[in-house]
């Protein structure tokens, strides 16, 4: 009876010893826990936060792709020096690191926008859609729409992959004017 016991507890404490599985996000957990991401990743702009900003994504070499739309193309091309010269590409790729670098080296404030904002969620992979607006310095430089792709890791939910149109503002930036 003695080697019963002993044996059952010795099962028992492997078990116990055995890491258990992530609890089951119910759909209020997952939207919420996801609402933060979309905040700290709004913050991290304004904040120029390199650090807390990196700390929201799976990888560092995650999808990140930018899409103009055809009438940002258009203008561009138009405005070249050269007419003959090739249009630019519809589309290009970068990374999570290389956007908040250059936010936070700019002197002037930074700041993304988001309107409009869905999540669908299973608890374990989700996609946020929103409308966007990117400022610099307060003028609106471009637009669109956003799409990330989350997944829902050890340590919370992480940005997998981010894609987004983009319309540069047809306006041209207000010059900065100097006061003596």
């Amino acid at each position: 009876m003695k080697t019963v016991l002993a044996t059952a507890s010795l099962a028992l404490a492997l078990l116990l010893s055995l890491p258990q599985p992530a609890r089951a996000q119910t759909p209020s957990d997952s939207r919420q826990a996801i609402e933060g991401i979309v905040e700290s990743f709004r913050k991290a702009i304004v904040d120029k936060d390199e650090a807390g900003f990196m700390k929201l994504f799976l990888r560092e070499d995650i999808t990140w792709v930018g899409v103009y739309t055809d009438g940002s193309i258009d203008r561009y091309h138009a405005g070249m020096k050269d007419p003959k010269a090739p249009r630019p590409p519809k589309f290009f790729s970068s990374s999570p690191r290389k956007f908040i670098a250059n936010i936070a080296k700019a002197s002037e404030p930074r700041a993304e926008t988001f309107d409009n904002v869905r999540i669908d969620s299973d608890g374990d992979v989700a996609q946020v859609w929103f409308d966007y607006s990117f400022l610099a310095g307060g003028y609106k430089q471009n637009w669109g729409k956003e799409s990330w792709q989350l997944v829902r890791t050890e340590a919370g939910w992480k940005i997998a992959a981010v894609v987004w149109s983009m319309e540069d503002n047809p306006v041209p930036r207000p010059a900065k004017t100097v006061r003596n």
